[in-house]
């Protein structure tokens, strides 16, 4: 597994989403299948776990937690997020006092002093220009309960909100071949000049990029793919790029053609991702050991040729991006 580094700290190129082990919104996980996609990852290399309180109402934390328990607190570099908390829920989670009180909370589950990362987690744009919410994360780094603060975002005026604040070290964004608008505009570029980190989350576009579904697969009920396809929960981008089932699968079906010899398509989904200088680590989520060492496989892969690149950039131009929906 080879490293980047997140503000001065090597971190794992290829992290671990920790989003499907709430249970509640991929379908259900249990607690032994979540402990052994953490051992998998941890055993690969992997040593950024990407979490949030919201994940299960705290459900992702405990067992990450209990499975720190078992290792040097100096091998992991531990991301949490704040503000989609059900209670109080919106906009009282973006009081001062809210805050600080889900951090606080945050560490007693995961049994830790200090958050290597927190991250506002994809609040709206009216709350990321109020000085009050910025203020406490920093209120919160000064008392060592965290070592630093950045976003999770939805959109590039999102991102670009957050990059006005000169000490926001990371942002979280939707990227992968379906979602490039981040480095079609440039920001990217931007965010690297400016020594902010990158994670990816959702690389592989819900399952998309895996290239094994087909119009007759189906998903639980408590799971995002069935209860989100059109944004009933929550950004609808969030879910299968925003393209929707159908569409996502007749995009996987023009973009198999121009996988290269020697890759599968979830190898050049990851890949694609790593081949950005910008970006610090992707966090693909896992739910068996199998799928955990594949992912974090995809740090020994050789870059893509650059003629691949080119045509995945005019495939995203020309075919994909009108297709998109939601912010970007």
């Amino acid at each position: 597994m080879k490293t980047r580094s997140f503000d001065g700290a090597p971190v794992s190129e290829v992290g671990l989403g920790c989003w499907q082990i709430g249970g509640d919104q991929w379908g259900d996980v249990p607690e032994t299948d979540a402990t052994d996609v953490l051992k998998a990852s941890v055993d690969a290399g992997v040593t950024f776990l990407d979490t949030a309180d919201v994940y299960g109402a705290g459900r992702s934390e405990e067992i990450i937690g209990r499975f720190l328990k078992g290792y040097s607190r100096e091998k992991f570099f531990i991301a949490s997020k704040f503000g989609r908390f059900p209670r109080p829920g919106m906009p009282g989670n973006f009081e001062p006092k809210t805050i600080r009180e889900h951090t606080e909370n945050s560490l007693k589950r995961l049994g830790i002093e200090r958050l290597d990362l927190t991250q506002l987690h994809c609040l709206p744009m009216e709350q990321l220009k109020r000085p009050e919410v910025w203020d406490t994360v920093r209120a919160l780094q000064k008392e060592g309960k965290i070592a630093r603060f950045g976003a999770s975002v939805e959109s590039s005026a999102e991102a670009e909100e957050c990059l006005k604040q000169p000490d926001c070290k990371s942002l979280q964004i939707i990227f992968n071949i379906f979602r490039q608008t981040f480095a079609v505009s440039g920001l990217l570029d931007r965010a690297q000049k400016q020594g902010v980190s990158i994670i990816v989350r959702l690389p592989l576009a819900s399952g998309l990029l895996a290239g094994k579904y087909t119009s007759a697969s189906t998903f639980g009920p408590n799971d995002h793919r069935t209860i989100n396809r059109n944004g009933e929960k929550f950004n609808v981008g969030e879910t299968f790029a925003g393209l929707g089932f159908e569409g996502g699968l007749a995009m996987v079906e023009k973009l198999k053609p121009l996988v290269p010899a020697g890759y599968t398509l979830p190898q050049l989904a990851l890949r694609w991702c790593l081949d950005h200088p910008a970006v610090t680590t992707i966090i693909p989520g896992a739910r068996n050991p199998a799928q955990a060492k594949a992912n974090a496989a995809a740090s020994d892969l050789a870059p893509i040729p650059a003629t691949t690149l080119a045509k995945l950039r005019e495939f995203f131009v020309r075919d994909v991006k009108p297709a998109v929906r939601g912010p970007d």
